[in-house]
């Protein structure tokens, strides 16, 4: 069941972020500045973002969902910052800005006249967010795409199965967690601007400039991985499905189809063998604790299909679950919104659009502030919706 679109002041009402991003990581950022209250203006070339062009899929009306998907609560406006008067509006609405963000390649704002020292010119307290595949040293040339990062942050060697080859993740993750790092850094970015306004010497306040990059944020988002390689000289590999440092913790077949047990601790294996009926499990060498149980995963897992494989699945989800043992089956997209419904935990929400002809269906913001949460204010804009909207010059 959809929650209801609402709207209200929001934490970040007053902020203006000037989004000259496209794509994925940029675009997740400001959307959700936007759903906590910030006012965000979408600037667009005719040609519009490229992800309005990346179809299929397409919702009824033949948006892409993949646009759509990270483009709620803003307002667009067509700028083509190469003409004089395209240049001269950017200007004046930056302004007006709080924060400006943007990833386009290492030296395309400084040649447009929009990087960091200029915008500094034009409103000296400017928030400057940018976003990068490679940083803007030696790594600038390189094309800042997630599939590429994957590859050569290391993620695709440790990801697939065991006797496959690389693998990327099904989503473009990383692009998300770089969005998810761009949002810290302004919000950090934020709080310091408040603590020298309030002080004794505001005038201290010069803005401030944020680097953020797909390859750190993957190297960093690997943590027990790149902790083994920096620290122990391990070489991480694919496991399939498998846990490096817990077993039992992967897909095991049961009679009709494969299902997903997570033990953390010895406890909750105590608890699993006896629900099987392999107690002597419990005190077997091999077994007795989670090194000897990650060591000899492999036999382990033999013992446990031996058992799992004689009743469905989704009967052994039952027992295991009844008894606090983590267990559960491989969802569908479909049927992961259905499981969350059932768990009443309102994870959709229906914006309905400014002509009220149809709505857009979205994933809640996954931050929930009880009496200050997100807002859904605004259907993701058409290209160029607000351009003849003068307010937007306007603070």
């Amino acid at each position: 069941m959809a929650v209801a679109a609402h709207a209200d002041g929001g934490i970040l009402s007053g902020i203006r972020v000037l989004d000259f991003s496209r794509v994925l990581a940029g675009p997740y950022a400001t959307m959700t500045l936007a759903d906590f209250g910030a006012d965000v203006i979408k600037i667009e070339s005719a040609d519009g973002d490229d992800t309005r062009g990346w179809r299929p899929p397409v919702d009824a009306q033949g948006v892409s969902t993949y646009y759509s998907s990270v483009n709620r609560n803003k307002r667009s406006v067509i700028l083509d910052l190469r003409t004089e008067e395209g240049n001269q509006k950017a200007r004046e609405l930056l302004a007006t800005a709080d924060v400006v963000i943007e990833n386009f390649r290492p030296g395309v704002m400084t040649k447009l006249g929009f990087n960091f020292e200029e915008a500094q010119k034009i409103n000296p307290g400017i928030i400057y967010c940018s976003i990068t595949g490679f940083g803007s040293g030696k790594g600038a040339s390189l094309a800042g795409y997630d599939l590429l990062v994957q590859a050569l942050g290391g993620l695709m060697s440790v990801t697939g199965p065991q006797d496959g080859g690389p693998t990327k993740v099904g989503v473009a993750l990383i692009d998300i967690m770089t969005g998810m790092n761009a949002v810290q850094g302004i919000l950090l970015a934020l709080k310091a601007r408040e603590d020298a306004l309030a002080s004794t010497q505001p005038g201290q306040w010069k803005g401030q400039l944020i680097h953020v990059d797909l390859m750190t944020t993957l190297l960093a988002a690997m943590t027990n991985q790149a902790s083994a390689a920096l620290n122990a000289g391990v070489t991480p590999v694919r496991l399939g499905n498998a846990h490096p440092s817990i077993s039992p913790y992967e897909l095991y077949e049961a009679s009709d189809r494969p299902l997903l047990i997570a033990v953390g601790n010895d406890k909750q294996f105590h608890t699993l063998v006896r629900l099987l009926g392999i107690e002597h499990l419990a005190t077997d060498p091999r077994f007795c604790d989670n090194p000897s149980r990650a060591t000899h995963r492999e036999q382990l897992g033999v013992e446990l299909e031996a058992v799992l494989t004689t009743r469905p699945a989704a009967h052994w989800v039952a027992v295991l679950s009844a008894e606090g043992v983590p267990s559960g089956l491989v969802n569908t997209v479909p049927e992961a919104f259905d499981f969350a419904d059932s768990l009443e935990m309102d994870a959709v929400v229906e914006i309905p659009t400014a002509e009220g002809d149809h709505a857009f269906k979205q994933v809640v913001n996954p931050i929930h502030i009880p009496g200050r949460g997100a807002s859904y204010r605004l259907a993701p804009p058409s290209l160029g919706e607000h351009s003849e909207d003068v307010s937007w010059l306007e603070k």
